[in-house]
């Protein structure tokens, strides 16, 4: 088996342009991922032709070669046994990929490194709110009645469910501000303590906000014959970015001028005051101003022209996914629940996922090759819990026709959930799973959304692909 690995690994390696075109490689669970020197050296119809191989994409500067789990560990080896490169690290990795991108590319790559990481926390924090819908919302199982007013035993265990859940939307600033001090090359310890400074109970709740200046009651300080409201920002996603990107800057440069005698009495305590002051004067009222703007754009597009809304983002999501953009809406998203408590536009990012399994599985019916049908169903599997990688590049994206069929699924599917007005609570688990992170009163539309999601990608790749059963994988 270990002459196969090797074999598998010295053909992935000639596709790929040799080694002299690696400038660094390593793998996660399913994936090889190269920092190539120059990607138009692959030749990805020979590439596709080797045995293991179930896809290759490009994405963040990465090349990135499907082989699956389990496999991959032993063909990264047997390549750097067999070409001499030397094993690199995922971080290595994706710092030598970065020459490959453009400025926009970067930014995109920069907001991604921040929200990934705690995006588990988030998608947890979203399938217990969902518990906690069933367990405390009227007319679910009951006509006028929650599970918790029948069964009022269960009242304080959906008490305390909520309480995890809302932790994680609650310290939003907080887990951003870790990961952002660690992208941006600061102290993450530094980046939670201003996380947490900016939502400190000393502060007027930011979901309170608007009723607050309604009454005119906004508590102030007074600084420098300047007034400065006395304003959290809880569930913002644009002040706590902004504020940890200037602490990461200042700690960096008072770190490289303060001798190492004196940096902990004053490196943490001026970057944070200085940091502070500016957060609550500039960056936080300036930031929140800016986060309102981009909410009442969404917002207004999605009430005034729900249909428009929906139809563009459920056929745009995908291609979205494709140049790593969509990465850039989870910061919306974040802020649309923060802002307005639900968020309009995942639910077609649920759908989305559908729409490419269902897309996936209709080859698998289609198509004679056992190779493809081999990796179809667990891709369309995959797809519809929320992971939708393998479907998408490993299936849909070499024969072209299911990617489109499964953009148009996912356009007429958003279209109809946002005409009625569906919203999810919380960011949970994409695909099927997503039904328990939408509010309750919207089921019923969402489960019919993900009918047409199901069905409309399915029916047209099955019969395209009748059509054109000699139909081969694109180059």
């Amino acid at each position: 088996m270990s002459k196969n690995y090797r074999q598998t690994a010295t053909e992935i390696v000639e596709a790929i342009g040799g080694k002299e075109n690696i400038a660094s490689a390593t793998h996660c669970v399913t994936r090889l991922r190269f920092a190539l020197n120059d990607e138009s050296k692959v030749d990805k119809e020979k590439l596709e032709q080797v045995n293991a191989v179930k896809g290759s994409f490009s994405a963040n500067g990465q090349f990135q070669v499907v082989v699956g789990q389990g496999t991959v560990n032993e063909v990264y080896r047997e390549m750097v046994d067999a070409t001499g490169i030397g094993s690199s690290s995922k971080e290595e990795t994706k710092a030598a990929a970065e020459k490959n991108l453009n400025p926009l590319q970067r930014a995109i790559k920069t907001l991604a490194d921040i929200f990934i990481p705690i995006l588990p926390a988030i998608v947890t924090a979203g399938l217990l709110m969902g518990i906690n819908n069933i367990l405390t919302n009227k007319g679910i199982f009951f006509d006028t009645k929650s599970i918790v007013d029948v069964y009022t035993q269960w009242k304080d265990f959906a008490g305390i469910i909520n309480l995890i859940a809302n932790t994680a939307f609650t310290f939003l600033p907080a887990l951003i501000g870790w990961s952002a001090l660690k992208r941006f090359g600061g102290s993450p310890l530094l980046g939670i303590v201003l996380g947490l400074m900016l939502v400190h109970p000393d502060l007027l709740n930011a979901w309170g906000y608007a009723e607050a200046k309604a009454a005119g009651k906004i508590p102030t300080w007074h600084l420098f014959g300047l007034t400065i409201d006395k304003v959290g920002y809880q569930g913002q996603v644009l002040p706590i970015l902004i504020a940890s990107f200037v602490l990461a800057k200042i700690e960096i440069f008072l770190s490289k001028r303060i001798p190492d005698a004196f940096k902990l009495l004053l490196v943490a305590p001026i970057a944070l005051l200085v940091t502070g002051f500016l957060s609550f004067i500039v960056i936080g009222p300036v930031t929140f101003a800016i986060a309102n703007g981009i909410t009442s754009v969404f917002t207004g597009i999605f009430s005034h022209i729900p249909l428009l809304g929906g139809l563009i983002y459920g056929a745009l999501y995908a291609p979205l996914v494709i140049t790593g953009m969509h990465h850039t809406f989870l910061a919306v998203d974040l802020q649309l629940i923060g802002s307005t408590g639900g968020t309009f536009l995942w639910p077609i990012v649920a759908l989305s996922n559908i729409a490419q399994g269902s897309a996936a599985l209709a080859l698998m019916f289609a198509i004679k090759d056992p190779k493809l049908k081999g990796l179809a169903f667990p891709s369309a599997v995959s797809a519809y819990l929320g992971v939708t990688e393998p479907a998408m590049f490993g299936v849909n994206i070499r024969y072209r026709f299911p990617f489109f069929a499964a953009m148009a699924g996912s356009a007429l599917a958003g279209a109809f959930i946002t005409v009625n007005h569906t919203i999810a609570s919380s960011i949970g688990v994409g695909g099927l799973p997503g039904i328990f992170s939408i509010i309750p009163s919207k089921w019923v539309p969402f489960a019919i959304g993900m009918l047409i999601a199901l069905v409309v990608p399915f029916v047209i790749t099955f019969f395209y692909a009748k059509m054109r059963r000699n139909q081969k994988p694109i180059s």
